[in-house]
């Protein structure tokens, strides 16, 4: 599964990170671009099925990094949450959630 973040960098730049997750580790950074390549890496990851967000905060704190960096903890959560929306547009569900049978509770 891939994520790419992309947005507008300094001066107009358009640039693009695209995360790589297996299941089972961190996220990674797979690749970052800018300008031309970024808008070719976004359009190859589209074409891919892969899900496109955008949003400069985020990749401010992912230009930090470099490739085949994991993301820091900080960025967990935000990671994991488009990790799972994406998931659930696919049809996915984490590894061994199969065997997870639903809490008949209410609250």
């Amino acid at each position: 599964m891939k994520s790419e973040k992309g947005g507008k960098g300094k001066k107009g730049e358009k640039r693009a990170i695209a995360l790589g997750y297996d299941g089972y580790n961190a996220p990674t950074v797979q690749a970052k671009a800018s300008n031309q390549l970024a808008h070719e890496l976004i359009e190859a990851l589209n074409e891919q099925g892969c899900l496109i967000h955008e949003d400069a905060h985020l990749l401010a704190w992912l230009e930090k990094l470099e490739k085949g960096d994991e993301i820091p903890p900080i960025l967990y959560q935000v990671i994991a949450e488009l990790i799972a929306y994406a998931w659930v547009l696919e049809g996915k569900t984490p590894p061994g959630w199969h065997e997870h049978k639903p809490i008949n509770t209410q609250v």
